[in-house]
């Protein structure tokens, strides 16, 4: 990377560590750290979600499915808007009015008012769970990133270094300097993929005629996808809007239900079509330099020689001048960040507030908890940094931490908005049935009817488990 780029590149890490500092100087309580004092706009919060839930472990992802089956990879996000949508009739309107009467922090919270403390606590480990393995993805996302872009950097090093980033600026700021910079970062992101990385990628590969004599027509196509496949993105990704800590924090974060509402619906419509298309684009044509020889000066001669998610920023690398090259890194840098940030500090929260806070008695208005969170969001970053050490593919890892959660959580959490009878022994038997059948069948890789995913096995056995538990042991107060 040429000095001018680098500078660019460490102006921009210093910014993000500069409102860091900041916000720890102003964060007054926990309510504060975790959910910015309850009073932030939609717009904000819109932009902030979908800058989580795309972030850097889907924009890296994306590139990876647009260069292995272009534009139908975009198929994935189109379950993003409609489970953004859905969230937003379903969920918001009922988790909202209970956020502000019953002051919730978390997403298990919920758990312990329908169900008993046992299933809270099962809710925050399974949660916890999920978001330690999201921020591993993300730490992978931007060593991955910057590997492809710093000759003198390997995977290891730069994940490292990625990951000491993440950790330090997340734990000094909490939710508001999260929230407050994903506006920042994801307004970079798309400025830079917008106006910069894909005009000049599609100009320098030779635009429409070469992309047509590269690669196979399916790759231009929407069909060029298996019902299967959109099926498992659809049953792993879509229930996530109903889960994800991340999200509630988002709900309880906003003004009101109708602020929140609004901010859910945004975020869908920038995740699909706007992201999903920038991204498989910028994948797809990564595939069509390395068809064209553009990376041999990097060892790089067939699609052999390369990972699928190194395609997009070998290719910004290639074709980017001076000083674009910086800008653009660090739009895709924001992305993991804003997705990195509020993953960890989802974690943290459920470990303090649903595990260390209900078994030790510590309320969630605590002063002290403040500083017992960082404490927490420093252990876990270094957790999901040793998990990212062991890892190869991004979006490997989200995907069976989304599935993991999923399976455990969403028959349990609409059971509890949506029918009377649930109880609180159905919730537990369907959140261990659920998450541990998906893990073993995830871990075992057992050959799966129609090659669906595991994950609805998990939801199927959750659901079947948590409506005959809730009918045969009704919760006293319930009979």
């Amino acid at each position: 990377m040429h000095p001018i780029d680098l500078a660019v590149f460490i102006i921009y890490f210093l910014i993000i560590i500069g409102i860091g500092v900041y916000f720890m100087l102003r964060n007054k309580d926990s309510e504060d750290y975790y959910l910015g004092g309850r009073n932030m706009g939609y717009k904000h919060v819109g932009l902030s979600v979908v800058a989580t839930d795309v972030g850097g472990g889907f924009s890296i992802g994306l590139g990876g499915l647009g260069f292995v089956m272009g534009i139908s990879g975009s198929w994935m996000l189109f379950t993003g808007l409609i489970g953004a949508w859905m969230a937003a009739v379903f969920l918001i309107p009922k988790v909202k009015g209970l956020s502000q009467t019953e002051k919730f922090y978390t997403m298990p919270e919920v758990f312990g008012y329908f169900f008993n403390p046992t299933a809270a606590l099962i809710a925050g480990f399974i949660s916890a769970i999920g978001y330690i393995g999201f921020t591993s993805s993300q730490m992978l996302a931007g060593a991955v990133l910057a590997s492809a872009t710093f000759d003198e950097l390997n995977l290891s090093a730069a994940l490292y270094i990625m990951g000491a980033i993440i950790i330090i600026y997340t734990v000094m700021g909490g939710i508001k300097a999260v929230i407050y910079t994903d506006t920042f970062q994801w307004i970079l992101l798309l400025t830079g993929l917008i106006f910069i990385g894909l005009p000049i990628a599609y100009f320098e590969i030779g635009g429409m005629a070469a992309i047509r004599e590269s690669v196979a027509p399916e790759m231009l196509s929407l069909t060029n996808i298996s019902w299967q496949q959109i099926v498992n993105w659809g049953v792993t990704i879509i229930p996530i809007w109903f889960v994800g800590m991340t999200l509630y924090q988002r709900i309880y974060a906003t003004r009101s239900v109708e602020e929140a509402k609004k901010a859910w619906y945004l975020a869908g419509l920038f995740e699909w079509p706007v992201m999903a298309f920038l991204g498989v684009f910028l994948g797809l044509f990564g595939r069509v330099a390395v068809e064209q020889g553009m990376f041999a000066y990097l060892g790089v001669e067939t699609f052999a020689d390369i990972h699928q998610e190194q395609g997009l920023p070998m290719l910004l690398r290639t074709v980017l001048p001076i000083g674009l090259m910086g800008l653009m890194m660090s739009a895709y840098f924001s992305a993991i960040m804003s997705t990195a940030d509020s993953c960890l500090v989802a974690a943290s929260g459920n470990v303090t507030t649903d595990i260390i806070g209900k078994i030790f008695g510590i309320e969630s208005s605590s002063k002290s908890l403040i500083r017992l969170s960082m404490v927490v969001t420093l252990i876990l970053g270094v957790v999901a940094l040793i998990l990212a050490a062991s890892m190869e593919t991004v979006l490997d890892i989200m995907l069976y931490s989304y599935a993991f959660m999923v399976s455990g959580l969403l028959v349990p959490i609409v059971g509890a908005l949506y029918w009377k009878k649930s109880s609180s022994a159905g919730a537990i038997s369907a959140m261990i049935s659920g998450g541990s059948i998906t893990l073993i069948l995830t871990l075992t890789g057992i050959d799966l009817p129609f090659g669906l995913d595991p994950n609805i096995y998990g939801i199927t056995a959750s659901f079947l488990t948590f409506v005959i538990v809730s009918l045969y042991l009704p919760d006293k107060a319930k009979v």
